[in-house]
């Protein structure tokens, strides 16, 4: 199994940004986390097989909501995320 955790920066807030990466987590398998930051950004933490893991991130490039975009994703490889039965939003 693989674990990232994924910083993305654009217009990724107050856009259903989450709600979307969820579908797509949930789509494709993936188990984790989505939440919102301070600074605007939004955190993943993504855990799933390695193949899987690269097609999330390129939905997540794309922007999985019709309204955001994406200007800058920064991937990190976690191996300390704690492992997830499922993929939720998580609320801060």
């Amino acid at each position: 199994m693989k674990k990232v955790r994924i910083t993305v920066k654009g217009r990724v807030q107050g856009v259903g940004f989450r709600y979307t990466t969820k579908m797509l987590a949930d789509q494709l398998g993936i188990t984790g986390t989505v939440k919102n930051e301070a600074d605007g950004s939004v955190t993943i933490e993504a855990i799933g097989d390695s193949n899987v893991i690269d097609q999330f991130i390129e939905g997540v490039k794309g922007s999985p909501s019709p309204a955001g975009k994406v200007n800058d994703i920064t991937i990190t490889d976690d191996p300390n995320i704690q492992s997830r039965k499922n993929f939720d939003v998580v609320y801060s």
